[in-house]
């Protein structure tokens, strides 16, 4: 169902432009704290597909804030492992369990649903996103901002901040590069009923010579099927996905795919906005930063992003802080975003290399990584991004 039109307020304390997972999460964590937000988004209707189905141990810390956590979590799959398998042997396996974390684990649950409940928490405390509205013009003076929709109204308020993805039309008119480069492989995602003999409690990151492929389990007895291909399909089919997992997934048992239930194709790029504020205009999420799939991290970082942000635009508009208060949000998560790029940059090129002395050379570097307690932590750390918290390095 479309949702009507509703005319825009004329001003706000501060406008967030996307309503993605990034986007809600800082609208409610504005309004929260009694700060006058109005969020548009160009979609008539949220988005019904699952997107990004991790969420890790940092994102729900950081979330419990607004009253979340414990609704994502009854809503998601916990899955406490990682394993990396060359077909049915395994390399390295990372156990999240002991993680100092109130959630030690891994959350699979898909974005459509994460984007409901981040929706009704902000409708509960007195929010609510605008559709279908695109913003075709942002401007700044030294009293303000002024966005302009395609409907020609428009919004003055005291901040605006980009939460609308890759291509965002906020950070196009701060002039704000965006640096980095494309992945020259595609990739593969497909949610699917798979009729298999591994364990439901690991997500998979199986390597093959033609390529990669993670296999995660996912909420209503699916799973989540990722992988890279010189050039895929538009529309990955059944087909498409079984020849997928019969040469890079199990042999001794192989997975056979019962129906697709969603499919795409994507390209990956690694980029990262060379700054995160120009003036009264700022940036979160994908607006900021994009990079591999490896780890899941994508959405996580944007969400932890969007609490930090709150939190300091809440000092400026509320309470007084001087607006170089904002500059510090920049200080605070670039460096994490560029850590983020790094780490998923360097997994991704690991396992998608093609040179078969090195893929062998890959394989006996993690079988010994293995066997060592420190390399387990750090990489459980890495994923669950509890080493971006500055109380824990």
């Amino acid at each position: 169902m479309v949702t009507e039109q509703i005319s825009l307020p004329a001003t706000a304390d501060a406008v967030v432009v996307g309503a993605g997972p990034v986007g809600l999460t800082l609208a409610a964590a504005l309004v929260a704290e009694g700060v006058e937000v109005v969020v548009l988004d160009r979609l008539a209707t949220p988005a019904t597909t699952s997107r990004a189905a991790v969420v890790h141990a940092r994102t729900l810390e950081v979330l419990r804030g607004l009253k979340v956590s414990e609704q994502l979590v009854s809503r998601g799959l916990i899955v406490p492992r990682f394993t990396v398998r060359d077909r049915d042997r395994a390399l390295m396996s990372v156990d999240f369990g002991s993680l100092p974390s109130p959630y030690p684990y891994t959350l699979m649950l898909p974005q459509d649903v994460t984007e409901a409940i981040l929706d009704d928490r902000l409708r509960e405390l007195g929010g609510r996103v605008h559709r279908p509205y695109e913003v075709t013009d942002v401007a700044q003076d030294a009293g303000g901002a002024t966005v302009t929709v395609s409907t020609g109204e428009t919004i003055r308020a005291a901040y605006v901040v980009g939460a609308d993805g890759m291509h965002s039309a906020v950070r196009e008119h701060t002039g704000i590069g965006f640096s980095g480069d494309t992945y020259a492989q595609s990739f593969v995602l497909a949610d699917v009923h798979l009729d298999w003999q591994l364990p439901d409690d690991e997500v998979m990151l199986f390597f093959a010579p033609e390529g990669l492929a993670v296999i995660a389990p996912l909420p209503e007895g699916r799973h989540r099927v990722v992988a890279t291909l010189d050039e895929a399909p538009e529309h990955p089919d059944r087909a498409d996905v079984q020849a997928l997992l019969d040469s890079r997934g199990p042999q001794r048992a192989p997975a056979r795919v019962l129906d697709v239930v969603w499919s795409s194709r994507f390209r990956v790029h690694h980029r990262l906005a060379d700054r995160y504020r120009a003036g009264r205009l700022l940036l979160a999420g994908d607006a900021a930063h994009v990079h591999s799939p490896a780890g899941g991290q994508g959405m996580n970082t944007g969400i932890q992003d969007a609490v930090a942000l709150a939190t300091r635009l809440t000092a400026v508009v509320r309470d007084g802080s001087d607006g170089s208060e904002l500059d510090g949000y920049e200080a605070e998560r670039r460096p994490v975003a560029a850590d983020v790029v790094a780490f998923t940059d360097r997994m991704t090129k690991v396992a998608t290399t093609r040179h078969l002395p090195l893929q062998k050379v890959r394989n006996a570097a993690l079988r010994a990584l293995d066997w060592l307690p420190a390399v387990h932590r750090a990489m459980a750390m890495n994923l669950s991004e509890l080493a971006t918290d500055p109380d824990r390095r």
